[in-house]
Order: structure tokens, then C-alpha cells, then sequence
């Protein structure tokens, strides 16, 4: 749930980034930072895992980046995908203003994204919220693979609520600003 700092005028909110392992969730994130205008973005944290990484870090948008006089500034993070990881993918979950469901185009990688979603739908139960009550954009990522799912396909088996979705290769960059954009844009509506 987003935090309103009255004495600074700010709103703080937070955006999870949420998949399989090695689905291109820090990717995500290190692109982004890498992109921002260092005036615009804090310092990258990390939490090291035996096999994997979660960052985080914050950002205020650049431009109209206000709502009702307060400027809103985004937390975001990625969460460990790997299978010993579920308490902690729970714990980054709680307090999440918005989620960013990044899942991998690969062919034998569609089990582990529609367990990954089930498992986001179960830790958003755990923290009384509803899956369908939270902004979420789904990232279709890995989409230069030569036998990446087409994005069609991955919106029948795991967007039947047709939220926002993009295609991506967040490697190149390729719909990772597009992704952060709908999702801040998302999550500011519900401010």
C-alpha cells in the first residue's frame, strides 16, 4: 500500500516485479536504471540469493510525475524466482501498490509461468488483497526466441482478464519502458 508523506508532499509507491526464475525480471530492472537520468533514480540495492539476485531501488518519473500536488515517487523490485524463494517472493509482495508479471515466451517454460502466476494470485490472498483488484501489466519476455510462444497464445492461457500486456526482449530493451509506463500509469489511476 502506497505511504503519503504530508510534511514532503510526496507519495511513495511500490511496484513488484513477479515471474518464473531467469523469466528477465532483474534484467528489467537493471535496463531500467541503466536508462534513467541520474537526478531521477536512487541507488541500486541488491539481496543476494545462492542463485539468484532481488533488486530494488526507487525513482521519481520525470514530467508530470504529480498527483494532487504530490509527487509521486516508484519502489520497484524483482523478486527471486526460483523454488526456495516463496517466502521471500511473499514477503516483497506485501505492501505492493503494483505488479509486473514478467513471463518467459520460451515453450517449456508455459508450466513454470501459469505456476508462478497461480502462486502470485495465492500470496496477494495472504495479504487480503485480490488479483484482480491490483494493477498488473503482464511482460511477455524473450520474444526473440525462435520459437518464442506468440503473445496471442500466452494472453489466452494467462490473461483471461485481458489486463495490459507487452511483448519484450528485455536483453535489448525491447518493451521494458513500455512495461514501467503502463504499470506507474496503472498504479497512479488508483492513487
Amino acid at each position: 500500500m502506497s505511504l503519503i508523506n504530508l510534511a514532503a508532499r510526496e507519495i511513495h509507491a511500490k511496484i513488484v516485479y513477479y515471474g518464473p526464475g531467469l523469466s528477465g525480471k532483474t534484467t528489467n530492472l537493471l535496463n531500467i536504471h541503466q536508462r534513467l537520468p541520474a537526478a531521477a533514480r536512487g541507488r541500486m540495492k541488491s539481496i543476494e540469493t545462492e542463485a539468484e539476485r532481488t533488486l530494488f531501488f526507487d525513482f521519481v518519473p520525470l514530467g508530470a510525475a504529480k498527483v494532487g500536488g504530490y509527487t509521486i515517487q516508484f519502489h520497484l523490485y524483482s523478486v527471486p524466482g526460483q523454488e526456495p524463494y516463496s517466502r521471500t517472493r511473499r514477503a516483497i509482495l506485501g505492501g505492493a501498490d503494483g505488479v509486473v508479471f514478467v513471463a518467459d515466451a520460451a515453450p517449456d517454460r508455459q508450466d513454470a509461468n501459469q505456476a508462478s502466476l497461480a502462486e502470485l494470485a495465492d500470496h496477494l490472498r495472504h495479504h487480503q488483497r485480490d488479483i484482480a483488484d491490483i494493477p498488473l501489466v503482464l511482460q511477455y519476455n524473450k520474444m526473440d526466441l525462435e520459437q518464442a510462444v506468440p503473445a496471442e497464445e500466452l494472453d489466452q492461457t494467462l490473461n483471461p482478464a485481458n489486463r495490459p500486456h507487452v511483448a519484450a526482449i528485455a536483453l535489448r530493451g525491447n518493451g521494458v519502458t513500455e512495461t514501467l509506463r503502463e504499470v506507474c500509469r496503472l498504479v497512479a489511476r488508483r492513487l
